[in-house]
């Protein structure tokens, strides 16, 4: 049987797509996710030590948010997922078991309050989280126990208004296993990873933030994750056990970062850098033993130089 890496390097040689080489920038972190560019900085969520982190230019890790704190009080795991910034400049971040978005207010690390509770329409753990300027908040969830294998369902996206009102949107499907979230440059598109439908969806977005005319984008060889934009209209997505992270239109791959398997999973990239043209990818070991992962912290934080921008793109 044709292995997930073989399918994708299959279609990688197929597209005659050019591939970019990455180089490890920094280690020591259990499943890195959801990494941002921001105000000058690289961030990340290092999920199983409930903390979000940056890089400076050394590589060297500052935890900026810890909600370790949070589990004296639940009985869920604490892991921080997806995350953006509001128009007055505070953080929001999804608390992925506990179904609530928290708010940092900036007097240290632990300094988070609940934002907003959306667990009317999260079936089981949120997941990854783009916000827009004027601050609304666009959230996937999985819908199923994936830690626990359960079989796969559909689930709505989850809508966080910048008053704390939270909706699921009307006239958009369910996704299959939603997960890396994207506003295009312009503002006028969403794009959505559906794991298990291997596809990224596109969805029509208007100045008041409504959602409408969901549609296929691209179909992908491999299971999409976190995905990050470009200017120039590409979707850059990581195909955890795919063996690579690659650059989509809507015509297909066009470009390739290969990520050999014994170095790692790539579970998520954005375009950073001071011009957005450097693609950092999270890279992680164990993402289904949470103790293990935080104990072995063999996770990493990897670059490629790529030819595309991120430009105003978000996260």
């Amino acid at each position: 049987m044709t292995s997930p890496v073989d399918t994708v390097a299959a279609a990688v040689a197929a597209a005659d797509a050019p591939t970019f080489a990455a180089r490890k920038i920094s280690t020591g972190y259990s499943w890195p996710e959801c990494p941002r560019w921001h105000d000058g900085a690289f961030w990340f969520a290092d999920m199983y030590t409930g903390t979000l982190k940056t890089l400076d230019a050394e590589g060297n890790a500052t935890v900026v948010v810890d909600a370790t704190g949070r589990a004296a009080n639940t009985d869920v795991p604490i892991v921080l997922g997806g995350f953006g910034w509001l128009p007055d400049g505070r953080l929001i971040v999804n608390s992925m078991h506990e179904q609530k978005v928290l708010v940092h207010g900036g007097n240290g690390p632990d300094d988070l309050t609940e934002y907003a509770d959306v667990s009317e329409f999260a079936i089981k753990a949120v997941n990854d989280m783009v916000v827009d300027a004027e601050g609304r908040a666009y959230i996937t969830q999985l819908g199923f126990d994936i830690f626990q294998g359960e079989t796969p369902i559909t689930s709505p996206l989850i809508v966080v208004d910048p008053d704390g009102t939270v909706s699921k949107p009307e006239g958009v499907p369910e996704m299959n296993c939603g997960n890396g979230i994207a506003i295009s440059a312009d503002g006028t598109k969403l794009f959505v990873a559906e794991v298990t439908a291997q596809k990224i969806t596109v969805i029509d977005r208007a100045a008041d933030g409504m959602l409408s005319n969901a549609r296929d984008f691209v179909t992908c060889p491999f299971m999409p994750d976190g995905i990050g934009l470009d200017e120039e209209g590409g979707v850059w997505a990581a195909l955890p056990g795919g063996g690579y992270v690659a650059r989509f239109t809507e015509e297909g791959l066009t470009d390739a970062v290969p990520m050999p398997l014994e170095g790692g999973i790539a579970s998520a990239c954005l375009l950073g850098g001071p011009d957005r043209s450097t693609l950092y990818m999270t890279v992680g070991y164990e993402v289904f033993d949470f103790e293990k992962s935080a104990r072995e912290a063999l996770g990493a934080i990897f670059v490629a130089d790529v030819k595309n921008h991120g430009g105003q793109t978000r996260p």
